[in-house]
């Protein structure tokens, strides 16, 4: 692991904690690092009507796609307060966002600890034209 795994995988905790989840209480953080070396991130945005929610991956992404990127190398993400015994995974959907924009490494961040994935290994079939 390098030292922007750590780098990221603090930065996703760190951001969780911003999180606006009065509904669930299921806050979840991310960073990325893109090819060209640019950090974001982002954090889950919950709203009354669930479909109007917003996952916390989902918010990175489109921080980085917005201001011109278009590759995403790592993405760190990390649930806090999640009443779970193992680490959360990334939602189908942000999982299909991801494979959008040839997302190459998914870091898993659980408490202290944090695994990191191929993109393939989280989704191996991801859906492409």
């Amino acid at each position: 692991m390098s030292s922007n795994d750590q780098k990221l995988a603090d930065l996703a905790k760190e951001i969780a904690k911003k999180a606006y989840a009065p509904y669930s209480n299921f806050r979840v953080g991310a960073a990325l690092i893109t090819d060209s070396g640019n950090i974001y991130t982002g954090c889950n945005i919950e709203n009354a009507s669930y479909p109007a929610t917003v996952c916390g991956e989902d918010v990175a992404i489109l921080k980085a796609i917005s201001e011109g990127e278009t590759k995403i190398d790592t993405i760190a993400v990390a649930c806090i307060d999640a009443k779970s015994e193992t680490a959360i995974f990334p939602c189908g959907i942000s999982r299909q966002r991801m494979s959008e924009f040839n997302t190459e490494h998914v870091i898993v961040v659980n408490d202290n600890d944090f695994q990191k994935y191929k993109f393939e290994e989280v989704l191996p079939f991801d859906f492409k034209f």
